[in-house]
């Protein structure tokens, strides 16, 4: 199931902790600083790949845990049946913030919450989402494309022995799942990015607008005329297989 199950603020902010302090469970403030997520788009076409990559410097903590809460426009959306195979075959780990139509055009849909669970390997991380372009309106203009852009996925981290975090600017506790099946709330620290990498983008083919009338005018011409080559057929074998039939 990847839906949450609490209808709260997904993505809480806790304003009880206002203590300074430079070491929080392990996660410091030089070893944040050395933390830096990158993140490309893949692929051609409606079907892409989103990838984010997180680099952490020397000094990584023991059990460290990390989450990407991306927000995903309403361009754009997420199969919830391909992540189900993706988990058994990859190991996937996301869960969605609701319910995602498939089938819902642009204009009729809204933004949404995703969170990835990645794995940790040797100091980095590398998630691939897989992400699919929504139908737009016709653009009567003349429009080829529409441009839909991503934002960079907040980074939040938190260690598995750790039971209270501590915030410190311009780092700030936050609340979130614990993990990928949602059955309790922890407390991650928030990462502010060093150098704040600009929204990816990507073009999705628009239908010309102007056509419309064109198109319906032939199709209608198209059917009736196949309809009146049909009767015509019919009517000859129908008048054919009476005589036969009579004789």
């Amino acid at each position: 199931m990847f839906v949450f199950f609490s209808t709260c603020t997904v993505y809480l902010v806790l304003f009880g902790s206002t203590q300074a302090d430079e070491n929080s469970c392990g996660l410091s403030m030089t070893w944040l600083e050395t933390v830096s997520v990158t993140m490309d788009v893949s692929k051609n076409g409606f079907h892409r790949d989103l990838v984010t990559t997180v680099y952490f410097g020397p000094g990584f903590p023991d059990g460290l845990e990390a989450l990407l809460v991306h927000r995903l426009p309403s361009g754009i959306y997420i199969d919830q049946y391909q992540l189900a195979s993706l988990k058994e075959d990859t190991g996937l780990q996301v869960l969605l913030g609701s319910e995602v139509d498939l089938e819902a055009p642009a204009h009729t849909s809204e933004e949404f919450i995703v969170l990835v669970y990645p794995a940790l390997d040797q100091g980095s991380l590398k998630a691939t989402l897989p992400i699919h372009g929504r139908y737009h309106k016709p653009s009567l203009a003349g429009k080829r494309f529409e441009l839909v852009e991503i934002k960079l996925p907040k980074l939040i981290l938190r260690t598995d022995t750790c039971t209270q975090l501590i915030s410190f600017p311009p780092y700030k506790i936050v609340d979130s799942p614990c993990t990928v099946h949602n059955l309790s709330i922890c407390q991650w620290l928030e990462i502010q990015h060093q150098q704040e990498q600009d929204p990816v983008s990507l073009e999705i083919p628009l239908g010309d607008g102007s056509l419309v009338e064109p198109v319906c005018a032939g199709t209608l011409l198209v059917t009736l005329l196949c309809c009146a080559i049909l009767s015509r057929s019919i009517w000859r074998h129908g008048v054919f297989l009476d005589n036969v039939i009579l004789t």
